[in-house]
């Protein structure tokens, strides 16, 4: 749901498969105790094979004030892969008659511009050229505050359109907003209470919900951003996102929610393919993720300090589900060496570094740096002891030491480099090198 900074890259999982699949459950545990000894990461992850739990490991904390430490039952939010459940719901509805993929969607939003153009389809396509109500400017000052259906519309209306129907594909939160009240509308039921009787309860995922009231469940996780030490998110209000992004989960629930999906027990085989066909990049709910020259299928998800992602692999009949609610890595790495550990793979437990420098040491980076190879602006400024990096028109992120003059920013992979004798930074990050002056 949430923007992310930087020139932010699609996160994919890419690696060297070998044919080996002995798992070393110990070698795993290292791994994660690296990141619990290096407070890198809070969150959870879950394996099952062949619809049996293999792995499972939890650590940080719930409530970083309270050192309230995490478990397999904390529960997180998990941003858009709500989508994948909300896409699944439409599904249902489809093979009981009640929605048609190919109506217009002026039947249920009548005061909709442009809405006898737009189909179902298109919404779960995302090809419905509605514009993406969280990529607006004041977003982030009324996404804590409740909002009734009729103001989200409103405020979707307001957006407007960013290309004709069926013209293309744009990832769009607002989609599924619209979505959920479809589904609500049909049903004749809220959105929560839908979820419950047609996934939750059936596959009795005793720790997924759609929250309905403001008050946290006690074993409901904070999520936290880091800016040198772990700072406490606002929580968004879930009447914004609803199906979007709203819904709460646990690793353990992800896996047997994909196991069952995949598995048949949730749609029909005809609607799963449906959510399986692809159309510029997107399907229904889903996308293709790989893993070397293996291909799952998920969804990754992001509201708030919270990141998630979970992909089914048929190969080996793998699901994998993590949940984070503060990072300080880029949560990709941690995918790939779990899957690495599953399909038997080399990977390597890493080394952390604390760098010290004093306030005075960090003023000599402190600057706006632009560069001729991308019209892009980059300010360093400093914050609590630590330098802080905001791109033209972005989120602002902290910045860790790594080396001399080298600092970075692991969850989206940046890497900069400072060069203060000739005013210079490098900018390293998804294979490009860009070069910057200070002004």
């Amino acid at each position: 749901m949430k923007k992310k900074c930087l020139i932010l890259i699609l996160f994919l999982f890419v690696a060297s498969v070998g044919s080996s699949q002995n798992f070393d459950k110990a070698k795993l545990d290292s791994y994660f105790d690296a990141f619990e000894a290096g407070d890198r990461f809070m969150g959870s992850v879950a394996v099952s094979k062949n619809g049996e739990l293999i792995y499972t490991r939890s650590l940080g904390y719930t409530d970083v004030g309270n050192k309230n430490k995490a478990n397999k039952n904390t529960k997180y939010r998990i941003g858009s892969i709500s989508k994948t459940f909300t896409a699944a719901l439409v599904l249902k509805g489809v093979e009981e008659g009640k929605i048609d993929l190919n109506q217009s969607i002026d039947k249920f939003f009548p005061e909709f511009p442009n809405a006898s153009n737009i189909t179902v389809l298109q919404l779960l396509q995302h090809r419905s050229g509605i514009h993406n109500f969280t990529d607006d400017e004041n977003y982030l000052s009324w996404n804590t505050m409740p909002k009734p259906e009729k103001e989200m519309v409103d405020i979707i209306i307001k957006g407007g359109s960013d290309f004709e129907p069926n013209s293309k594909s744009e990832y769009s939160n607002s989609n599924y907003v619209l979505l959920s009240y479809i589904l609500e509308k049909t049903f004749k039921k809220p959105y929560f209470k839908i979820l419950s009787e047609n996934i939750i309860q059936p596959l009795d995922l005793e720790n997924t919900y759609l929250p309905n009231n403001a008050k946290k469940d006690e074993e409901e996780s904070n999520s936290y951003s880091w800016r040198g030490k772990w700072v406490l998110e606002a929580d968004t209000d879930v009447s914004i996102p609803m199906g979007a992004g709203g819904i709460v989960s646990t690793p353990v629930d992800l896996v047997t929610f994909s196991d069952a999906l995949f598995g048949g027990k949730i749609v029909n085989d005809e609607s799963l393919k449906q959510m399986e066909t692809v159309k510029d990049n997107f399907g229904l709910g889903l996308f293709s993720i790989p893993f070397g020259k293996k291909r799952g299928w998920g969804h990754s998800g992001a509201i708030d300090g919270f990141s998630s992602v979970f992909t089914y692999f048929p190969d080996g009949d793998i699901s994998y589900a993590l949940t984070s609610n503060g990072t300080n890595v880029n949560n990709n790495d941690i995918s790939i060496a779990v899957l690495s550990a599953v399909y038997g793979v080399p990977y390597e437990i890493p080394e952390f570094y604390n760098i010290e420098l004093t306030s005075e040491d960090l003023d000599q980076y402190v600057g706006i740096y632009s560069s001729s190879d991308i019209p892009l602006k980059i300010t360093i400024t400093k914050e609590d002891g630590s330098l802080i990096a905001q791109a033209t028109g972005q989120s602002s992120f902290p910045l860790e030491a790594t080396g001399q003059d080298k600092f970075g920013f692991s969850p989206a992979g940046v890497v900069l480099e400072f060069t203060p004798e000739e005013s210079t930074m490098v900018l390293k990050q998804g294979g490009g090198i860009f070069t910057f002056k200070k002004e």
